[in-house]
């Protein structure tokens, strides 16, 4: 073990590194090396407080986040500062949650980075949909009940209008996970039953996946929008839509979820009890 995690064969000047979704124990040990021997780590604000714990004291830190709407430092410059760092002859870990090339920009960075001659690589991470379904209880694909996956983002850059192919999208064989939904969620819900998926097809919604924190909300597209505003959830979250929801009740294992629709119900019986 400790020769795979010492080996180094002349390492590029840029390593783009997936941290995955949260959980420090689900990063790869390429990740960890590269972390630990870096001279500069420029991360993004998915990365969990954990992980972060984990660079050593010395390495500099700097913070290139984006929240939808809110971005810390524009795209262009985070290009431009992997270069310049890169020209410097230090050695850069491109920090960023989840798989770089999911939703990530990893792409649009190496881009820039090949264009410029400086030397990378890429270090895939366990996906936000992977490993926040996986923590939910909620399996991406199961026989009989999705026969496929499908990835989108719930918003678009410069606050430009959300326009997915939303007939494509209401596939009930198809489980859809969503990427910063919160913001648009009224829409995709709304667009989604517009395009014929049952407003009663199960729902999540899992904030802080796989770490301590998560919480998760279960109910259906139709009640999605209103569960998550009842439940105040805030960025990170994701949505998953389609059959296979419902197993979280039999299979779900890391923090119990709220099931949204079973409180109403209860809520109901209440007021008809009084």
């Amino acid at each position: 073990m400790s020769d795979i995690i010492s080996a180094n064969e002349q390492q590029p000047n840029v390593s783009i590194v997936g941290a995955g979704p949260g959980d420090p124990e689900l990063m790869t040990l390429k990740a960890v090396r590269l972390l630990q021997a870096a001279d500069v780590v420029v991360y993004d604000r998915l990365v969990s407080d954990e992980i972060m714990k984990m660079i050593p004291e010395g390495t500099t830190r700097t913070f290139a986040g984006k929240a939808a709407r809110n971005h810390h430092m524009a795209q262009d410059d985070i290009n431009q500062l992997l270069v310049d760092l890169a020209r410097e002859g230090k050695k850069v870990v491109r920090l960023k949650g989840g798989d770089p090339f999911i939703f990530g920009r990893g792409s649009e960075e190496a881009e820039v980075l090949a264009q410029n001659g400086v030397d990378f690589e890429i270090v895939p991470g366990i996906t936000a949909s992977a490993g926040c379904g996986a923590y939910g209880g909620i399996p991406l694909t199961h026989r009989g009940l999705a026969t496929g996956v499908r990835f989108v983002t719930g918003h678009c850059r410069n606050g430009e209008h959300l326009d997915l192919n939303w007939q494509s999208l209401a596939d009930p064989m198809t489980t859809l996970v969503v990427y910063m939904g919160l913001i648009n969620i009224d829409k995709i819900s709304e667009e989604l039953i517009k395009a014929g998926l049952a407003a009663d097809t199960p729902a999540a919604a899992i904030e802080r996946g796989t770490t301590a924190d998560q919480r998760t909300i279960l109910t259906n597209l139709g009640e999605l929008p209103s569960c998550i505003r009842r439940a105040e959830l805030v960025a990170p979250s994701l949505l998953i839509i389609g059959q296979v929801v419902q197993l979280a009740h039999t299979i779900g294992w890391h923090i119990p979820a709220r099931d949204c629709l079973l409180e109403d119900s209860e809520l109901n019986t209440e007021k008809t009890d009084g």
